[in-house]
């Protein structure tokens, strides 16, 4: 077996120590389909850190070595050459530290022998246990009897005999290697997992280790044999072999076995190549290449196949995306550093088709490999360049998505080229305050509109789909305009100077100042209903906002015996002329809007730059929090924001009618309130409303409880939220979302989330778990049902499942009955 990479090397050392320490084993795990489940995702465990063993010190270069001996008795037998040592004898050599009942040296043969409880210290921490050893003074050649070996970071062999032979190669008969301490209780007892062989070769100029008649137990228990397996050295980080192979099945490609090979093609790249061959689709090939540069490192990937049976992507008649005979994709990733502030990448990914990631189960594989920065849905192709200063950020990049969905249309997903943030605070005060600025350019590009219905009678019928050609009905009684066609580029720049002042009673004055401007050139396509919420052709809009405001705290502290309460009235006042052009530019980073205690006193609450706030406006609120002495704390906020004059900008109809229903379209608005406890480290209690300004009908609901004590870790999400058809969302929307870890002893762990439709009366989503894990041993499996949509709805039923053994490597495979995977794996 290969190895491409290593968690722990070692120095030099005594040969009957370089074989102990490393031993591979080729363990394939039946692995089924994997579905891709956006939430939850399988939690990966991982071994803790250990120290590291502190070496000797050296002795310098081009000194002399003596050999040192400590004994109770020392005999010198002048006639045969030979020097005896008996009782605790104690022999320093170097850097490495003998100790037996009896040695002797024969000056003649230059050849040491030892017996009786010895043991031997490396440098490096390995420890030697025999009954008798017999080396050369050089310790190059001899045999060892009942080996024994603790070596670094917790490692162990035995051999019931090792030889070693022309100063490159050494046997070890009956080897058995393991990761694992040995039981407290009982130390004969089997380790938790160990590697037993008849005989282990170690080729020291090839720094490989061969396996014959090799076999794996877990808890006594036989579960691998493999006649015969090699693997490199533990002195070797990386080596060319074969990886981990992989077992599958899929009701897509049928029974699956793929070999990885691994190329250490020079110190700074390799590659990895791996065949997978399908009972049902014919063989598959992955390659990737890796590089790490001076600055950086890039990777390249790339897959395909020419399937052998096509039809089993015709549905209900229909040809789907993987209806095909060449699939395949090609996959990109790289970062640099230009200095210490400033980095530029890229993100790269060219598929055949949409599905092919999924129905291969290459989808996860490439989220693992770093190469797909992407949601569950969708893939990203990026080119960026960002840098960060003290007071100051630069991001540029270039954004396209692929969706993965056979609901998604690509013609209607745009393309960003490019979105530019600057962000700048001067160092210096200005007329006693802060002054900033941000900058930002967006230029997009979409070949289709994107229309979303805001009816029943519209979603049912479709009327807002591309297949409706008919612009009378694409109006905003039955759509949403989400996606704009055309070209569309807009720059940005808000500039904002704030001061705070403190008087003698402990008021708080922050008067601000904002100007922004923005500049847009729009080529919007003339297509079907698009001229009923746009202007159509080439058209090019300006508009200005100057921002002027005072906030006002007054944070009223009282010390009690028991703590510490805080009462804060807090009232915010901004004064602004009306939004401009509303209508007449695309809104496509703006439409998400919800009020609530976290924005009730931001200026501008709109989420982007193509919406900008208007009008006079003022937002009130109370604050009470309590700090108790004996720990814990208590907060409320309630407050709510009132339209002074002009144009509500919250109110007025726009491309998708971001702040309509939003309870902030009404001269008063609804009231927004917090609460939250925490009475200890243990609990703590969240709550959020959003209530109706005429009846205090709830609008919006959120309570959310956790809790960690002692070995238990939960939480519960609690979620109301009215129907808002002006903006998309046509029903109610009502659940509850939980979940529990439990530590049942230092070892094991459970655990379990489960979402709770009470709309519809169902459980949406579902995760069980459980792991183990201990100082040499990783085993973790999961279980996911979530849902999948592919043009229509359905279930995914999931698992995924790790096996980890410190020092070998480990295996993640996973299985599902709706979206196939076959796991790559690699013993690293």
């Amino acid at each position: 077996m290969a190895r491409p990479s290593s968690r722990h090397r070692f120095g030099r050392r005594p040969w009957w120590c370089g074989a102990s320490l490393a031993v591979a084993a080729a363990v394939a795990l039946l692995a089924g389909s994997a579905a891709i489940a956006p939430l939850p995702a399988q939690e990966m465990l991982s071994f803790p850190a250990r120290p590291k063993p502190t070496p000797k010190p050296q002795r310098p270069e081009g000194q002399q070595q003596q050999m040192l001996v400590r004994a109770t008795e020392i005999d010198y037998d002048y006639t045969n050459e030979r020097v005896s040592a008996v009782g605790n004898v104690q022999l320093y050599y170097g850097n490495s530290t003998l100790e037996a009942d009896r040695v002797i040296y024969d000056q003649k043969t230059k050849r040491l022998h030892a017996e009786g409880n010895v043991t031997l210290s490396a440098n490096d921490g390995t420890v030697t246990h025999a009954q008798i050893m017999d080396l050369s003074d050089d310790y190059r050649d001899g045999f060892v009897d009942s080996l024994h070996i603790d070596g670094p970071d917790d490692t162990r062999f035995a051999a019931s005999r090792a030889e070693r032979s022309t100063g490159n190669y050494t046997i070890f008969h009956n080897g058995t290697y393991t990761a694992c301490e040995a039981c407290k209780d009982d130390p004969t007892k089997p380790p938790k997992w160990q590697v037993k062989a008849m005989r282990i070769i170690h080729d020291q100029n090839e720094k490989m280790l061969y396996f014959e008649d090799a076999k794996l137990e877990v808890l006594g228990v036989p579960l691998a044999y493999l006649p015969y397996m090699s693997a490199p050295d533990p002195t070797v980080k990386r080596k060319s072999g074969v990886l981990v192979p992989t077992f599958g099945t899929s009701t897509v490609y049928g029974a699956a076995f793929a070999v990885p090979y691994y190329w250490a093609l020079a110190p700074d790249y390799d590659a990895t190549f791996t065949p997978m061959i399908t009972t049902r689709q014919g063989p598959l090939l992955q390659g990737e290449f890796r590089q790490r540069l001076m600055d950086g490192s890039y990777t390249i990937r790339g897959s395909g196949i020419f399937q052998l049976d096509k039809n089993v992507f015709i549905q209900n008649g229909t040809p789907t995306a993987g209806y095909r005979d060449w699939r395949g994709s090609i996959e990109t990733s790289g970062q640099f550093n230009l200095s210490d502030k400033w980095v530029w990448g890229w993100d790269g990914t060219l598929l055949s088709d949409k599905t092919y990631l999924q129905d291969y189960g290459l989808y996860r594989n490439a989220q693992q490999a770093s190469l797909l920065k992407s949601t569950p849905d969708t893939a990203l192709s990026q080119l960026y360049i960002s840098g960060r200063g003290d007071r100051s950020y630069f991001d540029a990049r270039t954004l396209y998505f692929f969706g993965f969905s056979t609901a998604d249309d690509q013609k209607q997903i745009p393309w960003v080229r490019p979105v530019i943030d600057h962000d700048y605070v001067f160092n210096q005060p200005i007329l006693g305050g802060e002054l900033s600025f941000r900058n930002n350019l967006t230029s997009i590009t979409r070949d289709s509109a994107n229309f979303d219905p805001v009816t029943t009678t519209a979603n049912n019928n479709g009327l807002c789909l591309p297949t409706n050609a008919d612009p009378s009905v694409k109006n905003s009684t039955n759509c949403l305009l989400r996606g704009v066609p055309g070209d569309y580029t807009r720059l940005s720049t808000e500039w904002t100077w704030k001061r705070t002042v403190i008087d003698s009673y402990g008021q708080m004055f922050t008067p601000f100042f904002k100007l922004r401007a923005d500049v847009a050139d729009m080529d919007i396509a003339n297509q079907p209903g698009v001229s009923n919420y746009i202007p159509i052709g080439h058209t090019d809009v300006g508009r200005v906002m100057p921002t002027a405001g005072l906030e006002y705290r007054y944070p009223l502290i009282s010390v009690e015996a028991w703590g510490t309460q805080t009462i804060e009235p807090i009232g915010q006042l901004i004064l602004r002329p009306n939004e401009t052009q509303v209508g007449k530019l695309p809104n496509e980073d703006a439409q998400s809007l919800i009020f609530d205690d976290s924005n009730l006193f931001k200026v501008d609450k709109f989420s982007g730059w193509d919406r900008v706030e208007g009008g006079g406006r003022a937002n009130v609120g109370i604050q009470y929090t309590a700090q108790f002495n004996r720990g814990g704390n208590v907060n409320f906020l309630f407050g709510q924001s009132y339209q002074l004059y002009g144009q509500n900008s919250f109110a007025l109809a726009s491309t998708s009618n971001a702040g309509i229903d939003s309870g902030l379209d009404t001269a008063r608005s609804d009231y927004v309130a917090r609460a939250s406890y925490q009475p200890n480290s243990t609990f703590t209690f969240t709550s959020r409303f959003r209530m109706r300004e005429s009846d205090f009908t709830l609008q919006r609901t959120e309570l959310e409880a956790t809790a960690s004590f002692g070995r238990w870790t939960t939480s519960v999400m609690y979620g109301d939220y009215a129907a808002q058809p002006e903006i998309g969302f046509l029903d109610r929307r009502e659940g509850i979302l939980a979940s529990a870890r439990f530590k049942v002893n230092p070892n094991w762990m459970l655990l379990g989330a489960a979402r709770y439709d009470i709309i519809n009366h169902e459980i949406s989503q579902t995760q069980l778990g459980v792991g183990y894990i201990d100082d040499c041993l990783i085993l973790a499996l999961n279980y996911i049902t979530d849902y999948a949509y592919s043009g229509s709805l359905s279930v995914n039923h999931s698992f995924m499942m790790q096996v980890s053994l410190r020092t070998l490597g480990g295996n993640t495979s996973g299985g599902g009955s709706s979206v196939s995977a076959l796991p790559g794996s690699s013993a690293r």
